[in-house]
Parts: structure tokens; sequence; C-alpha cells
């Protein structure tokens, strides 16, 4: 009866190291299963953000009817505002005034950035056929417009010219 005794009490250590075994592969397993639920957590939140950052890009995207601008005759030509302004609006861009500048002596026509966004000058620069040189920025918070365009003598040789 001994024997069979000393059988049980081993056959009870090994359930019992069993099962301490099994309950620790268990835990193991819970916390390798809740790292790998936090790592794909993370992996489709950082794809659902690099989405949201190309939606983004997508919408700094500048039409030429978000670009207010003013055309200012500089250089005594009657009607050359007018002309601009006809040529601008039909582009598309948002013409807001149209006028004579402050003298008639200006030789080279000239884009006046006033917004502090150089992609909306470069666009009007673009559409009228301008170096971009002759891109000047001016900022002031007091004008609600984004470009001014001074037209300068040298109207001739501009795009709308041709």
């Amino acid at each position: 009866m001994k024997g069979n005794s000393s059988s049980k009490e081993t056959s009870k250590k090994k359930n019992a190291s069993k099962s301490s075994s099994n309950f620790f592969l268990n835990i193991i397993i819970a916390v390798l299963s809740l790292l790998i639920l936090f790592l794909g957590y993370a992996l489709v939140f950082q794809i659902a953000k690099s989405f949201d950052n190309e939606e983004v890009t997508e919408q700094k995207i500048i039409l030429p009817s978000q670009v207010q601008i003013e055309v200012l005759n500089g250089c005594g030509a009657a009607g050359i505002a007018d002309r601009f302004t006809e040529f601008l609006r039909a582009e598309g861009f948002d013409v807001v005034n149209k006028g004579n500048y402050s003298s008639f002596d200006i030789d080279n026509t000239l884009v006046i950035d006033r917004s502090n966004n150089p992609d909306k000058a470069n666009m009007v620069a673009d559409a009228v056929g301008l170096e971009k040189k002759r891109i000047v920025k001016q900022f002031n918070n007091q004008y609600f417009l984004d470009v001014s365009l001074i037209i300068g003598k040298d109207y001739n040789t501009l795009l709308i010219n041709k």
C-alpha cells in the first residue's frame, strides 16, 4: 500500500506542477494576445492617420476662384485695368477691385503678395505670363485680398496680349 500512496502523491505533485505551468502559460498567452491587439490597433491608427494627412494635402490645392486680386493701372494706358480684369476673371480668378495705381510711371508689371501665400501670387504671375522675380512680398493684415497686380508699361509683353 505504501507504494500505491507514494505514486498517488507523485501523481498529485505532477498534476500540481502541470497545473501551475499551464497557469503561467495561460498568463503568457493572455499577455501576448493583449500585445498583439495593441500593436494591431496602433497599426490601424497609423494607417488612418496617413489617410487624414493625404486629405489635408489635397485640400491645400488652391483654385483660381480662391485668389482675390486687385488690378491697378500703373502705366496710364486707357482701359488696361479693365482688360486685365476681364482676362483674369475668364481664367477663374476673383477680381475684387480694379482701378488706378497711385502713379502712372511703373515700367514693369508687378504682382504683390499681400497674404503671405506665395502660391496665390505665383498663380497670378503664371496666368499673366510674368516672371517670378516680379513678385514682391508686401504683407498687410489690413488688406482683405491676396494679390495686387500693378500693370506697368511692359503690359504688351504679357500673355493676355498674345
